[in-house]
């Protein structure tokens, strides 16, 4: 005897048509995604029984909104004049507001405490920032700008210096694509990390150029299939434990291909130096994951949000990215060995500074103080 599916409390009606596609996907479907994800039933129909959050199609909004308004039954967030979510709580009549969303006209009634999006900010925590969730007109005709709102709004707000700035916007054109073209986040994952054991292998035979080339295109596909997961919907737990898996477990084993890619030169390092580097390196990158691990246990947040000074830091922190910077401007120099000796010293620079960084977070809370994320 098949199981009958499991209810959950809250019910998403989607109110009113519309044909636009964003990220490949149709209005109503993009909406029943969002609903899912936040663990709730989606119906075209209301029923009196349930909580019921009454969403119009002519609008698009961060997903965040959705989990905020749950929380916050008797609210309605408005656009202007237009109402665009409506939590209205189990027994009260929903229908004053959704004929006004049915026939795009100002809601102007009463029973509902209105929030303004133009002007409410929410934090982030998951994304690592704090900002103005967008709610915008859904156009059929150029769905764009909500493409790139949601693309933007799934960005984190602290994280290394080539996420944030050099490929964003390239990473956008190819999560879009991905999109239409129907792949999963799971597909763009295995394709970047095909191009991860490759740079791997390059690097061994110190192809250094090539290897070069696969890393940047592992790195990018990297943030599109986040991105992907998130402007679609189709984050799942395995495929969040791929991602971050491969993310977390890759750089070391690049930089000891690195450094065995210079035995193939005239001038490669001594056995001994070679290995206290690549320990200085692989030593450095773990321990640090630690203090984060330590800190986020403790505290209950990434220990590059504390203080603003953390986020600056997570910038070029010793992480992959910010370390292929120095690899590659020493391979312009000619000097692929420096680079690898650059990226030990900093590697040892970031310990340092995140080692102090939890003392100090330690002393302030023997202190009587608390430890506070300056985006709260």
């Amino acid at each position: 005897m098949a199981s009958e599916p499991v209810r959950t409390d809250f019910l998403l009606v989607p109110v009113g048509e519309n044909p636009a596609r964003v990220f490949g996907l149709d209005a109503e479907t993009r909406v029943e995604r969002l609903a899912e994800k936040a663990g709730m039933d989606c119906s075209r129909e209301v029923d009196p029984s349930r909580p019921v959050i009454l969403s119009d199609l002519g609008f698009a909004w961060d997903p965040v909104w959705l989990t905020a308004i749950k929380h916050h039954p008797n609210n309605v967030l408005m656009i202007g004049d237009r109402a665009v979510l409506a939590h209205v709580p189990a027994g009260q009549d929903s229908s004053p507001v959704q004929r006004a969303m049915e026939s795009a006209s100002p809601w102007t009634g009463t029973g509902l405490d209105k929030i303004d999006a133009e002007t409410a900010e929410l934090s982030y925590s998951e994304l690592r920032k704090r900002d103005r969730p967008f709610v915008l007109p859904l156009d059929p005709a150029d769905p764009e700008p909500v493409e790139r709102a949601a693309y933007d709004a799934s960005y984190k707000g602290v994280t290394d210096i080539l996420t944030l700035y050099l490929w964003r916007r390239p990473a956008f054109y190819l999560t879009r694509w991905a999109a239409q073209a129907g792949m999963t986040p799971n597909q763009v994952t295995l394709i970047g990390a095909i191009l991860c054991i490759a740079t791997f292998f390059l690097w061994m035979e110190g192809l250094y150029w090539s290897g070069v080339a696969t890393a940047f295109g592992f790195m990018v596909l990297d943030t599109v299939d986040g991105k992907l997961a998130r402007c679609t919907g189709q984050s799942s737990k395995w495929g969040n434990i791929f991602d971050h898996g491969l993310d977390l477990v890759h750089p070391p084993f690049w930089w000891w291909a690195w450094a065995n890619g210079l035995n193939s030169r005239a001038d490669p390092f001594e056995p001994v130096y070679e290995w206290l580097i690549i320990c200085a390196i692989v030593g450095g990158y773990v321990v640090q994951r630690v203090i984060e691990g330590i800190f986020m246990r403790k505290y209950g947040m990434h220990i590059h949000v504390w203080r603003k000074i953390d986020s600056k830091f997570r910038l070029i922190t010793a992480r992959r990215n910010p370390n292929m910077v120095i690899l590659v401007f020493s391979l312009i120099r000619g000097k692929p060995d420096t680079g690898l000796e650059l990226v030990a010293l900093w590697t040892i620079v970031s310990l340092i500074f995140h080692a102090v960084r939890l003392a100090q977070a330690n002393a302030l809370t023997e202190r009587g103080g608390k430890v506070v994320s300056w985006l709260s």
